[in-house]
């Protein structure tokens, strides 16, 4: 059953995060059971992120061998909230960014 993590790290500037995209490559080397990423920033300065997984596991997976050491070598303080749920229903009618 898919999963959808809902992740929020205060104090996450874009600049890092786009620092961590660029050395885990997520989209050039998508993680297994890695469905769909969003990520957003609050007016806070607070990064904002959901996903959908096929399984925690995979989620899991990826954070410990792929995301935090991106996440440490781009110098990222602290720790993020992190909620995983069960996927109830998924529906992506399309999107491309405009």
């Amino acid at each position: 059953m898919a999963v959808l993590m809902i992740m929020e790290w205060n104090q996450v500037t874009r600049e890092q995060y786009d620092e961590v995209c660029e050395i885990v490559d997520f989209e050039g080397k998508p993680p297994p059971g890695g469905l769909f990423h969003v990520a957003a920033f609050d007016d806070k300065g607070g990064l904002r992120v959901a996903d959908l997984w096929e399984r925690a596991e995979d989620f899991q997976a990826f954070a410990l061998q792929r995301l935090m050491p991106g996440v440490q070598k781009a110098g990222i303080q602290g720790e993020p909230k992190v909620a995983v749920y069960p996927a109830h229903n998924v529906f992506t009618p399309g999107y491309a960014p405009r």
